[in-house]
């Protein structure tokens, strides 16, 4: 099956790597072979301890426009399965990374691009940006960005974007959970860098265990969450960087974070 060529920029800002799409002129289509080349990407930051956080960005006036819909044309299903499937990776890495990762959208997010979206830790959009799940509207549903999108919004306001395939703008976006914030074009970079720093100032052993018990416990039962959850922080309250960090705040001092070569996970 022949694919696009990757379309991905990596770059590394003291502790922020970033992760940016690179195909401005089609709009940044999730080819396969983006996809797979993101996923190692991704996975080559997350061995990268010096990293804190990951930024997930784009070039030109597009986010994403989605799938390379030229590649799901004249498929056979095992074909087809194998795009789907890498798109699966790579949501999944995104939340098996140790590092928190944030969406900064500077333009239209659809389909995948609107999954991708949905699937990192948080996001940031221009408050131009404009988010749909349009697969209904060409007889392909967004099935799979209705996993992570359903998980964002919610029931409701999932089922009407993937039914109607209709846009919705950056405020309703933020008012329905899939954004943190919108802010005007002309501070999307600054507001994703403060953001990224104020989470990369803590304790990267800490985030990184905080980042996994959030996605054991979402789908849990509430007793089983509390349960999970007093073990994970139980751990977490004997580990250096917990006991320094909570030392600092009493001595009122600032806290000395361990290097990660002595993390305990």
């Amino acid at each position: 099956m022949s694919t696009s060529p990757a379309a991905i920029r990596i770059d590394r800002r003291d502790q922020v790597g970033y992760l940016v799409l690179s195909d401005p002129q089609r709009r940044n289509p999730l080819s396969k072979a983006t996809m797979e080349a993101a996923t190692a990407h991704l996975r080559s930051l997350d061995a990268d301890r010096d990293i804190r956080v990951i930024v997930i960005a784009a070039h030109g006036p597009a986010f994403s426009a989605g799938h390379d819909l030229a590649e799901i044309v004249d498929r056979t299903e095992a074909e087809e399965r194998a795009i789907f499937s890498a798109c699966t990776e790579l949501m999944e890495t995104i939340h098996r990374v140790h590092q928190p990762v944030i969406a900064q959208v500077q333009g239209m997010a659809l389909a995948a691009g609107c999954q991708l979206v949905a699937t990192c830790d948080l996001a940031v959009a221009s408050d131009t940006a404009r988010f749909s799940t349009p697969g209904v509207k060409i007889g392909l549903f967004c099935s799979t960005p209705m996993v992570a999108l359903s998980r964002a919004v919610g029931r409701k306001r999932a089922m009407q974007m993937l039914l109607t395939g209709q846009m919705i703008d950056a405020a309703t976006a933020v008012d329905w959970g899939l954004l943190n914030a919108a802010v005007p074009a002309e501070r999307l970079e600054q507001t994703v860098t403060e953001l990224a720093g104020a989470v990369a100032g803590s304790s990267g052993e800490t985030l990184a265990i905080g980042k996994r018990a959030f996605y054991q416990q979402i789908d849990l039962s509430e007793e089983d969450a509390y349960a999970q959850m007093t073990e994970t922080m139980s751990a977490n309250a004997v580990t250096r960087d917990a006991q320094e960090g909570i030392s600092a705040f009493l001595e009122k001092r600032t806290p000395s974070w361990q290097p990660a070569d002595q993390w305990s996970i």
